[in-house]
């Protein structure tokens, strides 16, 4: 759905040169043009407007002075730097212009009818006078020549074995006889001029040949490949006319037909046959076809037609078309009419080979013209929902609009189309906001026909309803009406005459106001018109435009854009340069009319690098700035290129909408973006973009935009349309709806497009609550609140599916306990209680059941109240109703176990009716529950329902009778807390639980709390072998004294509880027992000596008056005690000392690994960008080797080997992978057990002192600070990792270095896995702790 726009016209006029022009070629290099006449060639440069050479072929000989002479081709080599020139008396001459020397490299008596060189200038092609084809090399020699006309078909002559043929087939009407009729040939047209056409394929692999055949006088194309093989031959076509052109895509050859009553172009496949056509706007007779031409990239076809004289005095005017096709249908773009006669007759045509929509054209009277197209998508440019999203088409004299806000038309076929007398050259909307749906059109003849909407007195016969007009259907739509024709008038009329496409880039900036664009035919200047409306004295449909005012800007304005909202137009010149134009917005003003640079945000001029076929005017943070796109797919913000890969770009309001090559469609807010994210967004396309980014079809190019509406129009290559709604554009309109509480649009759009309904909430809490009510009264259907309460959930979507683009202030917190779904039922239910409850009722039993805890014995006591009432309400809902939705909602097993649970037994059979189970399952239970007391119905129903609980509960107000049954349930089911409550504590039931509880705690090992149980309810027994288990003394023994033992069953139990604390380390306590109890003093001494406990031990003896313990007891433990300690501090020094002497080595090894595989990774860098995001090109497992280690086997073990290997982890087996890890670990606990000794330490050297072994206090004194002084110095050389890692993340820097980055990064990532950074905190060493005998000094 494009047009052709024309960017820019060059103009050379009144070329000084002799004779008459009769043919041109294109130099591309040099970027100049070739011209042959009857005198000779003229090399011209149309950019500076002078000729640059000039060469005489008369003087030479090879055309005759009489000027008689023709120039039948003529050839840039690129090659041999020279021109190829073919003259009609049979000449091949090479022309070197940089020496104006000629060669005359052959020649043919029989004359030379036309010349063709191959695409690759490999070959070259004559027809001469004697109806042969001549075969050269690029270097004039002959490969082969065969004559024009052939008997055969060719290579490719179809294959048949007789089925099918006409003389099998039954003919019906016409007999047999039709199967004899002998094809009757139509001759050549009258007009045809019998010269042989020549066109390649863009390949150069074949060559199509068209000739009028000397036996039936019809014009047949013939195919013939490279190796000058004939190939085929077309089929016969009546009325096939001279015209010939093969399309350089290869698929079609394009050729003439004229019909009884129509003209054709028709197009043969390479096989002849015929496949497709078109017709021409044009009658039999009427015109006649000069010329075909395709462009480089085979998307438009030039025809040249000429009037044919049918009148006498009649004006003869000479058409140039540009057609083009989508969706199999062929457009008529452009249309130009130049007259045949005086200067502005047409000579010669021909495409750009370079630039695929450069056209140039040669007038006869030395006139050079050279036009710019580019396509562009005509479409209106309102923000507002008044605005209907029109795109028009042009077709000819037609004006398809598409009406995208109703319907989505496909083309070819619209929306309604405008008649117009002539051919459309450019359609324009309106740039009022206001009225951006009227239109305003061009045509050839230099009319601009505007077409408004509203309301019309009339029928418009110039409008008709497309696609969706039609018998008995009643038309939604309004269309547009013509207001009036408006001609312009120009200054100068033979400017008119000579270019037929004087004004360019037509822009409908006002009411009365239009703006266009001409460019001077004598130098790089351009003009700006305003063309303004006449006032009319007559109410006449066709009125004037007058240019009232013009401003010169030096350069070449290829673009010009307008926004809508703020009224600037930006200018771009053909170098880049961007320009904005101040114009008097009203006329009543005094006109301020001025070109001055664009600058850009920072003050300097704007100037795209490469000229810019879309130009488009956005807010960008704030800031005015201009948006490019180059027919290369470079995408501009202002000066700076920020993609190179954007196929299509719109400005939707306060949005960017971009297509990429990579099949994707990207929206950016412009609102509250800066130049630096937009160009984040762009220039990263891995990083996935969350709702900015969406795949769409191969090759989807924008259409439109449909103002306040979601829907984004794409078009395929093929040219069929596909609408999506872009997931940017949905939230955004999503958001607008529900700050204006416009809920029901909102809902609407989510529920089509599939958007989680729980955003209506979580945009703005707040808001939504203090308006639930406004809520229900918009959506106002139960089926869709329902919808709402079903797809609610805890989880906030503004944080995780739809984040905004960005972070608002606005948005309230959210409530931390998490209880958003109950907030929203219960306020929902009151709302819809409060308006209508009969009729929401649904609705309000969905609130119930969508709570975080499903209410449904509320539910079911609503429904069983529906049940009861009586009179019929309005707008009310049956219980049979409210229960069968009620069973779609929750499952039916679950809801008739909350009804027996209700204890009802009508409700329960109400739901057992609608349920799909059997009565002979539920009628028998339900018959004997009810012959049951209450309290044990009761219980009976909890137990079934496996509400243990309420069972008890009920089963303890029943009786002692049903104790025992009770208490196997309270065993079985563990619910000893709550059946002590149900009990009184001087109960004999109390202690019944009691103890059955204790027995359960006794076996599951808890043996302290069962003493104290047992001890409560006064089984003392049971305490004490509790108590007695668990280790607790004192309460054994306040047992024992309870139960009246005597002194030998206390001294018994006190050897077996001293016993026991052995085993725990308690010396102390086992001492006591024994010294009190079993008054056995001298075993209370020698647990103490066992225990160190060297001062308690001192003070019984001499408590017991034994100071004979002291020399056989006390003196020698201490001293073999004090052996102990010095043999194990000397260990531990040991140990350590060789732990850290490993480790250094360990690391000292592991950085070596570490230089060297960073030395053999880093020349790679360059190559980086050739790798994924997900892989690194120095991974952590490459650089750390042989003392990496992977987790990701022990985390798919058990949890019984995970324990293993966690066990196995830190091994300090040399050369295991984290070994430095193990070696601090042991460090680590070395450090940590010497600290822990000072105490011990202390209390043996106090003791030394006090027996006089001074030697020994010294000796230990002296080799445990030894030890301390000696960890103390080793912490800071031993833990140095963290140091090394907070030096890592500083790394960057002016300083930094690309090896010392990677380096650190690459220990930052092997260093130490995240469970074990523990291990890299140093042990503290408490220096107050008091240790030191000061006496021993």
């Amino acid at each position: 759905m494009r047009n052709l726009k024309l960017l820019q016209t060059l103009e050379f006029r009144d070329i000084q040169a002799p004779g008459k022009p009769q043919c041109f070629s294109l130099r591309t290099e040099q970027r100049t043009v070739l011209i042959g006449s009857d005198h000779g060639l003229i090399e011209i440069d149309p950019v500076t407007r002078e000729v640059k050479n000039e060469i005489s072929l008369v003087a030479e000989g090879f055309l005759p002075e009489d000027r008689s002479g023709c120039i039948v081709g003529i050839q840039d080599l690129l090659d041999q730097e020279s021109v190829c020139v073919a003259t009609a008396s049979g000449d091949v001459i090479l022309c070197n212009l940089s020496t104006c020397q000629l060669e005359c490299v052959g020649s043919v008596a029989s004359g030379i009818s036309i010349m063709s060189w191959s695409p690759d200038q490999e070959l070259v092609l004559l027809a001469t006078g004697q109806q042969t084809l001549i075969m050269m090399t690029k270097d004039f020699e002959p490969i082969m020549e065969q004559k024009i006309h052939q008997d055969d078909f060719g290579e490719s002559k179809f294959i048949t074995v007789g089925w099918g043929r006409k003389e099998t087939q039954f003919h019906g009407s016409e007999g047999r006889q039709a199967a004899f009729q002998v094809q009757m040939y139509e001759l050549a047209l009258p007009w045809d001029d019998h010269r042989p056409q020549v066109t390649w394929r863009g390949d150069g692999q074949f060559f199509a040949v068209s000739v009028v055949c000397p036996e039936t006088g019809a014009r047949k194309v013939r195919v013939w490949n490279r190796e000058f093989a004939l190939q085929s031959t077309s089929e016969p076509v009546a009325g096939l006319g001279p015209a010939l052109a093969w399309k350089p895509s290869g698929s079609l050859i394009a050729s003439t037909q004229e019909k009884p009553s129509q003209q054709d172009i028709v197009f043969f496949e390479k096989n002849g046959l015929l496949h497709g056509h078109f017709t021409l706007p044009f009658l039999k007779d009427e015109v006649k076809v000069n010329g075909l031409f395709w462009n480089a990239d085979s998307t438009v076809l030039a025809v040249w037609l000429e009037d044919l004289q049918r009148e006498e005095n009649c004006t003869l005017k000479t058409y140039v078309q540009l057609w083009t096709v989508g969706n199999y249908h062929w457009y008529l773009k452009q249309s130009l009419s130049f007259s045949t006669c005086g200067k502005s007759k047409l000579v010669s045509l021909m495409w750009d080979l370079v630039t695929p929509y450069r056209l140039h054209v040669l007038c006869q009277g030395w006139h050079y013209l050279c036009y710019d197209w580019h396509w562009t998508t005509d479409r209106s440019s309102g923000d507002n929902s008044s605005d209907m999203a029109n795109v028009a088409v042009i077709d000819g004299s037609r004006v398809l609009v598409t009406v995208f806000r109703q319907s989505v038309v496909p083309p070819p076929m619209c929306t309604y189309r405008l008649l117009l007398p002539h051919p459309v050259n450019q359609v324009m909307f309106s740039a009022h906001p206001q009225k951006s749906n009227d239109l305003a059109v061009l045509d050839a003849s230099n009319q601009i026909s505007v077409y408004k909407c509203g309301d019309s007195p009339s029928v418009d016969p110039t409008v008709k309803l497309g696609a969706v007009g039609g018998n008995g259907f009643k038309v939604s739509l309004g269309t547009p009406h013509l207001e009036k024709r408006y001609k312009i008038q120009f200054e100068n009329g033979e400017d008119q005459e000579v270019n037929p496409l004087k004004l360019s880039l037509l822009t409908w900036i006002q009411e009365d106001v239009f703006l266009a664009v001409s460019h001077s035919h004598s130098s790089p200047q351009s003009v700006i018109h305003h063309l303004t409306v006449m006032p009319s004295v007559t109410d006449d449909e066709h009125g004037q435009l007058s240019i009232s005012s013009s401003v010169a800007v030096d350069g070449v304005i290829i673009s010009l854009c307008c926004s809508s909202k703020t009224k600037s137009v930006a200018l771009q010149l053909a170098g880049g340069q961007m320009l904005k134009y101040l114009w008097a917005a009203h006329p009543a003003e005094s006109p301020s009319l001025a070109v001055e640079p664009w600058k850009n945000p920072s003050g300097f001029p704007v100037r795209f690098p490469y000229p810019c076929t879309q130009t488009e005017l956005a807010m960008i943070g704030g800031e005015e700035c201009v948006l490019g796109l180059t027919d290369r797919c470079r995408f501009f913000i202002s000066d700076t290129e920020v993609a190179s890969n954007i196929t299509s770009f719109a400005v939707y309001g306060e949005f960017l909408l971009l297509t990429t090559h990579s099949h994707t469609c990207l929206c950016f807010c412009l609102r509250d973006a800066s130049f630096n994210t937009l160009h984040a967004g762009l220039s990263n396309n891995h990083v996935s973009k969350g709702e900015s980014l969406r795949k769409v079809e191969r090759g989807s190019r924008i259409v439109t935009v449909v103002p306040q509406d979601t829907k984004l129009i794409l078009q395929m290559p093929r040219g069929n349309l596909e609408v999506v709604h872009h997931r940017a554009l949905v939230l955004a309109q999503i958001r607008k709806w529900l700050d204006k509480l416009m809920f029901k649009e909102a809902f609407e759009c989510m529920r089509k497009l599939r958007i989680n309904l729980n955003l209506i909430h979580d945009h703005n809490p707040k808001v939504f609550l203090e308006n639930v009510e406004t809520f229900i009264r918009q959506i106002d259907s139960v089926n869709h609140i329902n919808l709402f309460f079903t797809e609610l959930k805890e989880e906030d979507v503004t944080k995780t599916m739809y984040p905004p683009p960005v972070t608002s202030t606005a948005q309230l917190s959210k409530d931390p306990d998490g209880k958003k779904v109950d907030l929203i039922c219960d306020a929902l239910r009151a709302a819809m209680e409060s308006i209508n409850p009969h009729k929401y009722c649904l609705s309000i039993l969905t609130s119930h059941v969508k709570k975080t805890t499903p209410e449904l014995e509320i539910v079911l006591q609503k429904v069983h109240e529906l049940q009861g009432s009586a009179s019929p309400i309005p707008d009310a809902v049956s219980a049979e109703e409210a229960l069968k939705y009620l069973l779609l909602l929750v499952d039916v097993n679950e809801l008739y176990d909350h009804s027996l649970g209700t204890y009802d037994f009508d409700l329960v059979l109400m739901v057992a009716e609608k349920s799909q189970k059997d009565p002979k399952e539920y009628l028998p239970f339900l018959n004997t529950l009810k012959k049951m007391e209450t309290n044990y119905q009761r219980f009976t129903i909890d137990k079934y329902l496996k509400r243990y609980e309420k069972a008890i509960g009920h089963l303890s107000k029943c009786g002692p009778e049903y104790f025992p049954e009770c208490l196997n349930l309270i065993k079985d089911k563990n619910l000893y807390k709550e059946a002590l409550k149900l009990f009184p504590s001087d109960s004999q039931q109390y202690k019944e639980i009691s103890i059955a509880y204790g027995e359960h705690l006794t076996q599951e090992h808890l043996y302290e709390p069962a003493g104290l149980l047992f001890a409560r309810c006064g089984a003392h027994e049971k305490a004490l072998s509790a108590f007695l288990a668990s280790g607790s003394w004192q309460q054994a023994l306040c047992m024992a004294a309870q139960l009246n033992w005597t002194k030998d069953q206390l001294a018994g139990l006190s050897r077996t509880l001293a016993g026991k604390l052995v085993e725990q380390r308690k010396h102390g306590d086992a001492a006591t027992v024994l010294e009190q109890y079993a008054q056995d003093y001298e075993e209370a001494v020698l647990l103490l000596l066992e225990g160190a406990a060297w001062e308690e031990a001192l003070r019984l003896v001499y408590k017991y008056n034994r100071p004979d313990i002291i020399e056989t007891n006390v003196k020698p433990s201490i001293l073999e005690a004090q052996k102990n300690y010095v043999a194990l501090l000397e260990s531990q020094t040991a140990t350590f000392c060789r732990h850290k002497q490993r480790l250094l080595v360990v690391r000292e090894l592991k950085e070596q690994a570490q230089q060297v595989n960073l030395d053999d990774e880093v020349p790679q860098g360059q190559e980086s960008d050739l790798f994924s995001e997900t892989s690194s090109v120095l991974s952590g497992s490459d650089m750390s080797g042989r003392y990496s280690h992977s987790n990701s086997r022990i985390s798919a073990r058990s949890s019984k080997n995970r324990r293993k290997a966690e066990r196995k982890k830190h091994s300090l087996k040399e050369g295991s992978p984290l070994e430095d890890l193990a070696l601090l670990e042991a460090l680590n606990e070395i450090v940590q057990s010497t600290e822990k000794l000072k105490d011990e330490v202390y209390q043996i050297l106090k003791v030394l002192f006090l027996f006089e072994f001074d030697e020994q206090g010294r000796e230990l004194q002296k080799a445990f600070e030894d030890t301390l002084q000696l960890m103390e110095r080793s912490l800071p050389e031993i833990w140095t990792l963290t140091h090394q890692q907070n030096s890592a993340t500083t790394v960057l820097g002016p300083n930094a270095t690309a090896n010392s980055i990677m380096a650190a990064y690459q220990q930052q990532k092997t260093a130490v896995p995240v469970l074990d950074a523990e291990l890299l905190i140093p042990p503290k060493i408490n220096k107050r702790t008091p240790w030191k005998l000061s006496l021993l000094e």
